[in-house]
């Protein structure tokens, strides 16, 4: 009997959007429970962590996002071709998560509101922390000769993750890889595959 899964998160993409792209690219159906940001007060104690996206299947409940595309990773043939791949896709994974932290700080719920304070942030982002990950992203395609993706040959769990990142930085500054075409081409690389490309065009219109 095929397991079923049923993943809870905002109303949003966010931090659950990665997993549902591998949900998609392995054509796997889900329950795809969404709520409401004004209902998390009431719900927030029902969950493992207090913190969402939020996996379940079967009697089983896993938190973190880089854990269950990690998990769906292994599942769906999607953590590269060996021992050695899998761990340079968990160290982007992790890469990507300390990036997003200096992104909050700026552009985020909980950002810098002390405008001194906040431009010398935006500066040192966009002078060193910005073009130092982004390159890093590039070079690592730049390795694998002829293939788009980040790790390896074939398409793994963080190529999703990274290209539906490269959607959320263009939202809230436009044009922040566009000296990165590797990138650019991974993006719509990943975009292209038909599954993929057929959960875009259904999926909730959300800003984020």
């Amino acid at each position: 009997m095929a397991e079923k899964y049923k993943l809870t998160y905002f109303n949003a993409k966010g931090f659950a959007e990665p997993i549902r792209l591998i949900f998609a690219n392995a054509g796997v159906q889900y329950e795809d429970n969404r709520i409401e940001r004004e209902d998390w007060p009431t719900l927030k104690n029902t969950f493992p962590w207090g913190q969402l996206p939020v996996l379940q299947f079967g009697d089983k409940t896993l938190s973190q996002s880089n854990t269950i595309c990690r998990f769906l990773g292994r599942k769906f043939n999607l953590t590269g071709s060996n021992d050695w791949e899998a761990a340079r896709v968990d160290e982007l994974a992790d890469a990507l998560s300390d990036f997003r932290k200096e992104v909050e700080k700026i552009f985020g719920e909980s950002a810098e509101k002390d405008e001194v304070k906040k431009a010398e942030l935006t500066a040192n982002f966009l002078s060193n922390i910005s073009p130092l990950f982004f390159g890093n992203l590039e070079s690592s395609i730049a390795k694998n000769g002829d293939s788009p993706y980040l790790v390896g040959k074939n398409l793994t769990w963080i190529d999703l993750q990274v290209a539906h990142s490269l959607d959320l930085f263009d939202t809230i500054m436009p044009n922040m890889v566009g000296a990165f075409p590797k990138l650019r081409k991974l993006k719509d690389t990943v975009y292209k595959i038909p599954q993929i490309a057929e959960w875009i065009e259904k999926r909730p219109k959300t800003n984020f």
